[in-house]
């Protein structure tokens, strides 16, 4: 019964806000005019981010015009987690999320909606052309050059607003901290990889300030490398930790039979008695630190492996299709 109440809406709009009371009021009159023009049904899921101005009290009187489902947080916890509650509330066949700061055009829905339709997993907005001061369009241009290299993939803007999701993958993100800039690595992990792009409008801020300041890339690398270490080694530490203590270990131990080797050979072949003992070679103490080294990292590669076999659950597959299952 739920799956067919959840098929009567096409789009779930999901919005994260922060303090944007003055413009709550012409953004939802944007979209309901954009849904009524194209026949869409709808939902419009606001997520209050903790705002300390207005904005609830906007939420609450356009929830009597409109049909809004509204969150509203006891603090600021950031975006991801306000578009991770969303995600978990939005039934619409095609969920897009988009900023509440007008600088998302309402008017990009309906071509978002037939491109997920048409089999896209995930289309990503490319805000080609920007009214932002070269502090965020410079720093933009370099994370996102870094992001496409250690994700491998081709977005131009990874960090634009808005997006368009297939109702199966939304309910596959658990995301916190910065991830939301990640989510079209988090989805590629998580099997779905017809991801694609669209160029839309960016408009220039017409009511308030920007909410993030440059610290943002700094938690968005460390965001990004944790993504990367843990989509490749999440199950099986022992081939990163193994790896690195292997090599380690190896490169000191040639090291130390080299430099023994180099004594027995000073002093039995080459007849040099007084060649400099083997303790005195700042080289065997490098060495034996890397023996060591080694030996440390190999043993937490068990210790993981360990971890993860007594913590083991059973993962939840996704099926694209399925003949004769309930």
């Amino acid at each position: 019964m739920k799956q067919k109440i959840s098929n009567l809406i096409q789009i779930s709009i999901v919005v994260p806000l922060y303090n944007e009371d003055e413009s709550l009021t012409e953004l939802t009159d944007w979209i309901s005019r954009v849904m009524d023009t194209h026949g869409f049904s709808y939902e419009l899921i606001l997520v209050d981010d903790g705002s300390r101005d207005n904005s609830w009290q906007v939420i609450q009187d356009l929830s009597k015009l409109h049909p809004i489902k509204a969150i509203k947080f006891n603090r600021n916890y950031g975006k991801s987690a306000a578009l991770n509650v969303g995600f978990q509330h939005a039934k619409g066949e095609v969920v897009i999320t988009m900023d509440a700061d007008l600088q998302d055009s309402p008017d990009e829905i309906p071509e978002l909606y037939e491109m997920i339709k048409s089999g896209n997993h995930l289309v990503s907005g490319w805000k080609q052309k920007r009214f932002d001061p070269i502090s965020k369009t410079v720093p933009s241009k370099f994370f996102n050059w870094v992001t496409r290299i250690l994700s491998g993939i081709k977005l131009h803007d990874f960090n634009c607003g808005l997006k368009a999701y297939d109702l199966k993958l939304v309910k596959t993100l658990d995301i916190y901290g910065e991830m939301h800039r990640y989510i079209p690595v988090i989805a590629k992990r998580n099997g779905f990889e017809k991801i694609s792009e669209k160029v839309v409008e960016h408009r220039a801020r017409k009511y308030g300030v920007t909410k993030f300041g440059l610290e943002r890339f700094i938690f968005g690398f460390l965001d990004l490398l944790s993504i990367t270490f843990v989509s490749r080694y999440k199950k099986r530490p022992m081939h990163f930790f193994g790896t690195l203590g292997t090599i380690s270990f190896v490169l000191g131990f040639f090291a130390v039979i080299g430099i023994i080797w180099e004594k027995v050979r000073a002093i039995y072949i080459l007849q040099t008695p007084d060649y400099r003992d083997v303790v005195d070679q700042p080289l065997f103490f490098i060495a034996l630190t890397a023996i060591i080294i080694g030996m440390q990292l190999f043993l937490a590669g068990f210790l993981g492996e360990m971890m993860v076999m007594n913590n083991h659950k059973p993962q939840d597959y996704i099926f694209d299709e399925t003949i004769g299952l309930d």
